[in-house]
């Protein structure tokens, strides 16, 4: 098809093959083999030169639209293997979507603009069939410790308590699991890691917890708890800024009850470049940002230190 174009704009054999730099009965033959192939007569012989049917002219102008086509694809095929073109696929439970990749995408869009990223709304253990069979790239969840996944190990997601300002609940912004037994309690469904964190910690200290309600909207808790109709546990990665709540961190012993996070992929499929590339981006990101909520306590003690610093840099 090159070889036709190039004998069609210069219009004698010789002039095509030094373009193309094949001898002219080489060209000759492949003209003719094209000619035999669509059963049509592209070329009439005028004195020494060549000049195209009827036939030709239509489709010459086919053949360069076909080769644009090609070579096109052949600068996407470049640009597939420098790594930073294509669809990446994640998979997050939603109020991760919300806290971490709504304001994590814009600023990783800047600097990889040729990637997609398409989202997946899908809880902890749903992640595990879908990252088995491909449907997506990346996990963002709880670490399973599933020696199956590679992992990018990201800082703890904790439990916390949130209630109305007007209830007194813990002290020196934590409260121990034991004494959350007489309060109602609004608990995310057994679908979030969070709540299976917070089961297994009740079964160790013999809590049987009040439930009040199983949401699988966590924003429904936080309604709830701020009109003062129970207490809602959250993980630190659920945002609460449009709320007036006290936050507290639920404890087992004195020790936080917290579980890693983790950016998990199948490590049988290969991972396209700009994937691992995503991956890096984002566990920077949320070693930046995490937790998204802290206890109230820890926020009140933030604001009295400032003075203290400004102070201190001023001297």
């Amino acid at each position: 098809m090159r070889t036709f174009v190039a004998v069609a704009e210069l219009g004698t054999v010789s002039k095509a093959a030094l373009r193309l730099r094949i001898t002219q009965p080489a060209l000759s033959r492949q003209i003719m083999d094209l000619q035999q192939e669509l059963g049509l007569r592209l070329f009439d012989r005028v004195g020494r030169g060549l000049v195209l049917t009827r036939e030709g002219e239509e489709f010459l102008a086919e053949s360069r639209g076909v080769l644009a086509h090609v070579d096109a694809l052949g600068e996407r095929v470049e640009v597939l293997k420098r790594g930073d073109r294509g669809v990446l696929k994640v998979a997050a439970p939603p109020h991760t979507i919300e806290s971490v990749l709504s304001p994590f995408l814009p600023r990783y869009a800047e600097r990889f603009p040729n990637v997609h990223v398409k989202l997946s709304e899908a809880l902890g253990r749903e992640q595990t069939a879908i990252l088995e069979r491909g449907e997506v790239h990346i996990g963002i969840r709880h670490d399973q410790g599933d020696r199956r996944f590679e992992s990018r190990v990201l800082p703890p997601d904790e439990v916390l308590a949130a209630c109305a300002p007007s209830l007194e609940l813990g002290h020196a912004g934590t409260i121990d699991i034991g004494r959350l037994a007489s309060h109602p309690l609004l608990l995310l469904d057994q679908g979030y890691s969070i709540r299976r964190l917070f089961d297994a910690a009740c079964r160790l200290t013999d809590v049987d917890p009040n439930i009040m309600l199983e949401s699988r909207a966590p924003h429904t808790l936080l309604a709830l708890a701020e009109a003062g109709q129970g207490i809602a546990i959250i993980p630190s990665l659920l945002r609460t800024d449009r709320y007036t709540l006290r936050i507290v961190r639920v404890t087992h012993r004195r020790k936080p009850i917290r579980e890693r996070y983790a950016i998990q992929w199948d490590k049988r499929r290969p991972m396209p470049p700009y994937a691992e590339s995503f991956c890096e981006a984002l566990a920077e990101y949320m070693r930046e940002v995490l937790p998204i909520t802290h206890p109230t306590e820890s926020k009140m003690a933030a604001a009295r230190k400032q003075p203290a610093v400004r102070k201190s840099r001023r001297q």
